[in-house]
C-alpha cells in the first residue's frame, strides 16, 4: 500500500515510517496539515495516517479538507491521536475518518488496521447482497441501503455490519468482533467497539424512525442484529 502520513512528532513519523516500510508499505510523511493536503494532491494513496494536533492546520481542518476538495476523496484515513476521550473519537469518525487509533499504540496494532483494509479493499468479486427485511448491504460495490435510501459507512462500520449480518438472529460477542474486525484480542478497558456500534445504530436504526429497530445490545454478551 502507499501511505500518506501526516505526524509533526519527527521521532515517531521516522519510527512508524520504518515500521510500514519493513513491512513492504511505502510511506510519504508530512510534518504539517498544508504540505500533507499538498501531497495527497500530487500522488495516489490508499489510506491517510492523520495526526489531530498539526501545526499549520489542525487534523479535522485536513480531513475535511481531504474529504471535500481532495484528489481522491475516498481514500481511507486513519486518526491517529493523543485525544482518546470517546467526543474526540466521534467527531473524527462524523468528519469522515474510517478509524481511529489512540497514542501510544503497538506498531503490530497499525498493521493489523492496514490489513484489515487490504482485504476490504479485495472484496471477492462473487460476493452476493445480504440483505435483513428493508437492509441490504452489498460487499462488491461496497454499498449499504435501509429501505432503498443509500447509508453511508466507514471502512469499519462496514466490516463491523457486515460481520452482525452474516449472523443474524445471533448475539456476536466483543471478542469475536474485535478479532474479525480489528484483528486483536478484545481490551476489556477499551470502548472503541461501543462507539462504532453506537455509530451504526445512528446511522441504521436512528435515522429511520419509521423502520423498526434492527441493532440490539445484549448487555453481558455482545450485539446482534434482529429482525
Amino acid at each position: 500500500m502507499r501511505v500518506l502520513l501526516i505526524e509533526d512528532e519527527s521521532r515517531l513519523a521516522e519510527f512508524i515510517r520504518q515500521g510500514l516500510v519493513q513491512h513492504g508499505h511505502v510511506v510519504d510523511v508530512a510534518a504539517d496539515g498544508p504540505t500533507g493536503l499538498e501531497l495527497a494532491a500530487l500522488a495516489a494513496h490508499d489510506v491517510v495516517l492523520l495526526d489531530m494536533m498539526l501545526p499549520g492546520q489542525n487534523g479535522l481542518d485536513v480531513l475535511r479538507n481531504l474529504r471535500q476538495f481532495g484528489a481522491e476523496p475516498q481514500v481511507p484515513v486513519i486518526i491517529l491521536s493523543a485525544l482518546s476521550d470517546t467526543r474526540h473519537v466521534i467527531s473524527g469518525l462524523d468528519a469522515g475518518a474510517q478509524d481511529y487509533l489512540r497514542k501510544p499504540f503497538e506498531l503490530d496494532e497499525l498493521l493489523a488496521r492496514l490489513r484489515a483494509l487490504e482485504r476490504v479493499r479485495a472484496a471477492p468479486a462473487g460476493a452476493a447482497p445480504l440483505r435483513l427485511l428493508d437492509l441490504e448491504l452489498d460487499p462488491l460495490h461496497r454499498a449499504v441501503t435501509r429501505a432503498g435510501i443509500p447509508i453511508s459507512l466507514t471502512n469499519r462500520e462496514f466490516a463491523l455490519l457486515e460481520l452482525l449480518l452474516r449472523h443474524a438472529g445471533r448475539v456476536v460477542p466483543k471478542t469475536r468482533i474485535a478479532e474479525k474486525v480489528w484483528e486483536v484480542e478484545y481490551d476489556m478497558g477499551s470502548n472503541v467497539i461501543e462507539v462504532h456500534i453506537s455509530q451504526l445504530r445512528r446511522k441504521l436504526d436512528r435515522a429511520f424512525p419509521d423502520q423498526p429497530p434492527l441493532l440490539e445490545t445484549v448487555i453481558g454478551h455482545g450485539y446482534r442484529l434482529r429482525g
